[in-house]
């Protein structure tokens, strides 16, 4: 029974935790734009439900982003405090944002199990088109990131940005979501969604 609510119970505590780091963030204006992309996903997942249900292991990979993005929302992510992993390793930015990108690419998973329980392909062709799809959404992250940051042209725009004054910050931000990709990529032939219940 529980493996079969599992969605209905993640879905349930993320609008609690979404509803509840609505209120007050740091930044209004930084919040609407860093939660558009929640909404979006979180939504498309409710609906697609009745449709097509993935395995319990790819709606916990996905909602691990959709926690994660929505404190960086309250937040703002170069403000989350995270500042006990940077003295623990000795870095000297905060790299909440970098563990966020990293989690982008565990969407390569769902998507690979997807393509392979519908049979449009096989599971390496699938493989591949996880990873190639997280990696043309980081892509395209980061252009919408520059476009807003030079559109609103203020504070708002350097944090949502976040590049914390790294240079490479889009490209780092691009090979974690690429890394993260990879990772869950590996696990989808360690655990094989097509040849399992979706509800495991």
């Amino acid at each position: 029974m529980l493996s079969r609510y599992y969605p209905h119970t993640l879905a349930a505590v993320f609008t609690v935790f979404f509803i509840l780091l609505g209120i007050a963030p740091v930044s209004r204006e930084v919040w609407i734009a860093e939660v558009i992309p929640v909404a979006i996903v979180f939504i498309l997942l409710v609906l697609s439900y009745p449709k097509f249900r993935f395995s319990n292991l790819s709606y916990t990979l996905m909602a691990f982003w959709l926690f994660w993005h929505t404190v960086g929302g309250h937040y703002t992510f170069a403000n989350v405090p995270f500042g006990w992993v940077s003295d623990l390793f000795g870095f000297e930015r905060n790299h909440f944002d970098r563990v966020g990108h990293y989690s982008v690419g565990f969407y390569a998973y769902p998507l690979a199990e997807w393509v392979v329980r519908k049979r449009w392909c096989g599971p390496v062709l699938a493989s591949f088109l996880g990873v190639f799809f997280i990696m043309s959404v980081a892509a395209g992250y980061e252009i919408i990131e520059w476009w807003y940051a030079v559109a609103d042209g203020g504070d708002a725009g350097i944090e949502f940005l976040g590049s914390q004054g790294d240079i490479w910050d889009a490209q780092k931000d691009m090979l974690a979501d690429t890394l993260g990709a990879l990772t869950t990529v590996g696990l989808f032939w360690l655990v094989r969604p097509d040849r399992r219940s979706p509800q495991r």
